[in-house]
């Protein structure tokens, strides 16, 4: 009897990381959580760094523990968060471990870069990618203007994934979808683009081969190998950025339609053919990545249930024995009390600048709705509705903007991630979008992650190939949309709200 064959994925998230194990048979995928470890920013100096070697060596963990078990891997794939890069020097070595992108050296760099280097139009024309402090362009000028020594004598540098890959295998590649969160890219031509390298100080020549989702880098190096009892296994370019990963799993029978990968943050966005880069993309700050089988994915960045989950750090914390109370109280109790509350009692925008990162979420929601001359939530349950109506209402926004983008009509919404097992959210996504939403997966980067190894092992055919997979090996749960004259009156509300 032939043995089993798995996938070994490994998805890294900015606070903790898993190895997984996936295999396909009869039309279905299996996973199974291998390892799963805490992963810690290092403070020092007055910056924030990634421990590249403890990832590596959990990575190690991980391919030791399925070779304990006798079991037969096919191929190895790592997904991880996006921006942030590894410094190579002449003689083979990490330079020292690679910057976070929570480092404060960022927090000016933007600003100034697009002042005194290129302009923020020339910027977006090229890239088509939204602007954030952290982007990988502003952390090599920020670090070009501090003399960054690391950097000097930098001759390679790796994003994330792409440096763990060659920490396995010693091959040096340039992940696409990885690449393009970089804003050094131009998904036009699909190459990082010569006068943003030249801005910062870099050449092309300092990043490895460009290189798509589901090509080989290599295989484990003999030292490796000794390590860990494993053979030659060939470590895939899986689409490096988790999002990416998570967006190659959404179980859409066509392309018509558009995703929510919910969370502590959302983003929201379709995937089409080519790049979306003119006037209204950029004045709505709409974003362009690099997708699977050379698609983009067209989204925005939305505030998610950051908010909440801010509202329930405070509230375990908090004096009060009630707010003490409900930050204990199970999800689907908290949320339940909060259904019982009157609708739209309190709309709020989840994108206002003023809940980034106050230093009590409460009191920026009580005091956003102080200014606009609404009721202020006060209990746990207030606060709760005010969120889950607001941030529906913005995804209705987002979702209409979003129609206007796409080539196609969006016949439905897929909800993958943590947040789609959010029901009563879930809800209000279909109430105030009139779409029909479909929740699953919630494990979506980790079965992307497995499935472009199973398509460049042959296993599948396409990405179509791949949902069709995905869809048979899960219930999804549908959402039809109710009380439409309610969301429909209660949005003309929110838009009136947040002109204010």
């Amino acid at each position: 009897m032939e043995k089993k064959e798995y996938y070994f994925a490994v998805d890294l998230g900015a606070t903790s990381g898993r190895t997984i194990i996936g295999s396909i048979e009869d039309g279905r995928f299996t996973l199974e959580e291998v390892t799963r470890f805490p992963n810690n920013l290092i403070e020092q100096g007055g910056h924030f760094y990634w421990d590249i070697h403890a990832l590596y060596f959990e990575i190690i963990r991980g391919l030791k523990e399925v070779a304990s078990r006798g079991l037969t891997i096919t191929s190895i794939g790592i997904d991880t968060w996006g921006v942030d890069f590894v410094m190579i020097g002449d003689d083979g070595a990490i330079l020292r471990n690679p910057r976070a992108y929570r480092d404060p050296i960022t927090f000016e760099a933007m600003d100034d870069y697009l002042k005194h280097v290129i302009s923020k139009k020339e910027v977006y024309d090229i890239t088509g990618i939204q602007f954030l402090n952290f982007n990988t362009i502003f952390q090599l000028y920020a670090m070009q203007k501090e003399g960054n020594s690391a950097l000097k004598a930098a001759q390679k540098l790796l994003f994330v994934p792409d440096a763990l890959s060659w920490m396995l295998t010693g091959k040096e590649v340039c992940e696409y979808t990885i690449a393009s969160t970089s804003q050094l890219l131009d998904p036009r031509t699909k190459q990082l683009d010569e006068r943003l390298l030249a801005s910062v100080g870099l050449t092309r020549s300092m990043f490895g081969k460009m290189v798509n989702p589901g090509n080989v880098i290599g295989v484990l190096t003999d030292e490796v190998q000794k390590m860990t009892g494993l053979g030659a296994i060939p470590v895939i370019a899986v689409a490096g950025h988790d999002t990416a990963s998570a967006v190659a799993a959404v179980p859409a029978k066509n392309e018509q339609f558009a995703y929510l990968s919910s969370g502590t943050w959302s983003l929201m966005g379709i995937e089409t053919k080519d790049a979306i880069i003119n006037d209204l993309s950029y004045e709505r700050n709409f974003t362009n990545e690099g997708g699977v089988e050379g698609t983009t994915r067209f989204l925005k960045n939305i505030c998610g249930m950051w908010l909440y989950e801010r509202c329930r750090k405070e509230w375990a914390v908090s004096k009060a024995e009630a707010d003490r109370q409900a930050a204990a109280m199970p999800h689907p109790e908290l949320q339940g009390s909060a259904m019982q509350v009157e609708a739209f009692r309190s709309i709020i925008n989840p994108d206002d600048a003023l809940f980034a990162n106050p230093s009590s979420m409460i009191d920026a929601i009580q005091q956003y709705c102080r200014k606009t001359n609404q009721k202020i939530p006060e209990s746990p349950a207030e606060i709760c509705r005010c969120i889950f109506d607001s941030l529906a209402l913005r995804y209705r926004q987002v979702f209409q903007w979003m129609q206007e983008f796409a080539p196609f009509k969006l016949e439905v919404l897929h909800i993958i991630g943590g947040g789609s097992l959010n029901k009563y959210l879930n809800q209000f996504t279909a109430n105030a979008t009139g779409a029909t939403v479909l929740a699953g997966p919630q494990e979506g980067t980790a079965i992307g992650n497995i499935m472009l190894q199973a398509e460049s092992a042959g296993s599948v055919k396409d990405i179509w190939e791949m949902r069709r997979i995905i869809a048979n090996s899960l219930k999804l749960v549908k959402y039809e949309p109710t009380d439409q004259a309610a969301w429909n009156a209660a949005f003309d509300r929110y838009l009136e709200i947040t002109k204010q």
